[in-house]
């Protein structure tokens, strides 16, 4: 896989103890049955489970959302900072768009793939990012640290290979 996207969920387990590090234990060990994806995303750490020329499963089955995109949850676990698993998910997301060169407006959140026959076809997540179920400003507030972590970011010329 060449990535071309960047798609942000929420894990939506509040277990305790619902870390990264256990998020990849349950796919290794494929509690999770057929989903995969890139990155899991904590207060803590972003541990990667998939290479990112692998495709996941974490987004709209056989469409572009698994085929071209780098899937990263983030963790909702009791005692979990949500608001410093936001900001370690920007500067990943930042990480990765420099270094496949993805621009910020593929930078998508779980709701832009559609869901073929579901209702709503469009999945609300991740949610604490969405308002009322749709991107709104708490996303464009994302994109924003997004962006600004984007810019500070030089990469050296080994890790920039994929946007050549």
């Amino acid at each position: 896989m060449r990535p071309r996207y960047i798609t942000i969920h929420s894990t939506q387990n509040w277990s305790s103890g619902a870390d990264a590090w256990r998020h990849g234990l349950a796919l290794k060990r494929s509690k999770l049955g057929k989903l995969s994806w890139h990155y899991t995303v904590d207060e803590d750490v972003a541990v990667q489970h998939l290479p990112t020329t692998i495709t996941g499963n974490h987004a709209d089955y056989d469409g572009p959302g698994n085929r071209y995109s780098i899937g990263i949850e983030m963790c909702e676990h009791p005692g979990n900072s949500r608001s410093v698993t936001i900001d370690r998910t920007a500067k990943l997301s930042a990480y990765l768009m420099k270094k496949y060169n993805i621009p910020l407006s593929r930078v998508v959140p779980h709701y832009h793939w559609p869901r073929r026959g579901q209702n709503p076809p469009n999945k609300n997540c991740p949610h604490f990012l969405l308002n009322n179920g749709r991107p709104g400003s708490k996303w464009r507030s994302f994109l924003g640290k997004v962006n600004g972590y984007h810019k500070a970011i030089t990469l050296p010329r080994s890790e920039a290979w994929a946007s050549r």
